[in-house]
């Protein structure tokens, strides 16, 4: 994404102009915006208009709109392959919609008017939160605005007949293409009819491959099946490359990688990051730190769950306690159109690092992502074990001692008044 303009006070005020490219920055505008912000972009209006003989005429007209927020709606395409049979990368497919009234009038549009803008790849838009800019804003605008940001892995998951290739980034995975062919069951007495779909379904996979897969560019190439079905498709595909001389294929060898996961689904890509030579690969990309974190977390669950807590109000104790050394926090969390909600995660996240922990903030884009929504999405590695009953105990005296104190105070300034008026 193109940084375009860029006016921020101290005080958090201020604007941004960014030019979205591609469907991961339209992902990230999704993310940005929030309800009550105010967004300009271009807009196409129909207008209407009266002639003095009373016949009247409608026509569409191009101006600027201002729109204080209401709603977005983001529609992503992502599990539709973005590429032509000849390979020719296709537009962006991800939608972006915001909803909201117009606050600045023009010939156009009166003030206070609904209108709905379509934000689009390559078309310049600009954004004021009316909150402030937080420093998980600030953040999302620095990594999406990053010079060479794009895919760093391509993943093939897949098992008998069933593949999924797919690209990851940084902040989302994408399903370039779904193959499903039908295999037959080996038979007693001859296998020609298994073996001979097996071959098409490899010769599928490598065309797909071949289009969609940028292997000189990626870290890794994980190919990923619950049998032995990715050994099988290594060898076709190397054996195709040897056979048509394909030298730049030929030259990536040493980026693929084949590991076992325990399904042929997208979800099964998880486990399948996790292995160590994958993770070893893939050192410091942040899809992998999450990976990791989350499965440090789950192994903690299972052995030291005094360490491991999960849900809100729990990692919102433990984090007045400076209790946490890894933070993990969904990005749905921050998109809660209540803003003192999103200043309540964003207080976390900076007061987890402002201790020296490790705040990671997954993308639900990401299967990673997915899975700790299902934990509520967010959770906590602890420094020290804590026992939530005790916590929670703690704290239930700790209200009731300031209930009692506030209501001596208040009793007491009662009496203090009798006195004054009997003195009198």
């Amino acid at each position: 994404m193109k940084l375009v303009n860029k006016h921020i006070e101290k005080d958090g005020s201020g604007y941004v102009t960014l030019r979205p490219e591609d469907d991961e920055d339209m992902w990230h505008v999704y993310n940005l915006i929030s309800e009550g912000d105010h967004v300009r972009s271009l807009a196409v209006r129909r207008v209407q208009t009266v002639s003095s003989t009373g016949s009247s005429d409608s026509y569409r007209v191009r101006t600027n709109l201002t729109l204080e927020v209401t709603k977005t709606t983001f529609s992503s395409a992502a599990s539709s392959s973005q590429s032509t049979s000849s390979g020719e990368k296709k537009d962006p497919t991800a939608a972006l919609q915001i909803s909201g009234k117009v606050v600045e009038e023009n010939d156009y549009v009166k003030m206070g008017a609904y209108h709905t803008l379509d934000l689009e790849a390559n078309r310049d838009f600009r954004l004021t939160k009316t909150s402030g800019w937080d420093s998980i804003a600030l953040e999302r605008i620095q990594e999406s605005t990053q010079e060479g940001r794009g895919a760093e892995v391509g993943a093939i998951v897949c098992g008998e007949g069933t593949a999924a290739i797919c690209l990851l980034s940084e902040h989302m995975t994408t399903v370039r293409q779904r193959i499903d062919t039908s295999v037959p069951r080996k038979r007693k007495g001859g296998t020609s009819g298994h073996d001979k779909a097996m071959e098409n379904f490899f010769s599928t996979v490598y065309q797909a491959v071949l289009r969609l897969i940028p292997y000189q560019d990626l870290k890794a190439i994980v190919i990923a099946s619950p049998g032995f079905t990715r050994d099988s498709l290594y060898d076709y595909i190397f054996q195709q490359a040897t056979l048509t001389s394909n030298k730049p294929l030929l030259s990536s060898r040493s980026k693929w990688v084949k590991v076992h996961s325990n399904t042929s689904h997208v979800h099964g890509l998880v486990e399948a990051l996790r292995a160590p030579e994958v993770a070893k690969m893939l050192q410091g990309a942040k899809f992998a730190r999450e990976g990791a974190g989350l499965d440090k977390f789950h192994k903690m669950l299972a052995t030291d769950e005094l360490r491991a807590w999960y849900g809100p109000e729990h990692v919102a104790l433990a984090v007045d306690r400076g209790a946490v050394g890894t933070l993990l926090i969904s990005d749905d969390l921050f998109r809660s159109s209540n803003p003192s909600t999103r200043n309540h995660y964003v207080q976390m996240v900076e007061a987890v690092r402002s201790r020296g922990g490790e705040s990671l903030i997954f993308s639900s884009m990401h299967e990673s992502g997915q899975q700790l929504n299902m934990l509520t999405g967010i959770a906590a590695i602890l420094t020290y074990p804590l026992d939530i009953e005790v916590v929670e105990m703690e704290e239930r005296e700790e209200k009731e001692r300031l209930e009692k104190e506030k209501k001596k105070n208040g009793s007491g300034l009662v009496v203090d008044d009798e006195e004054e008026d009997e003195d009198q």
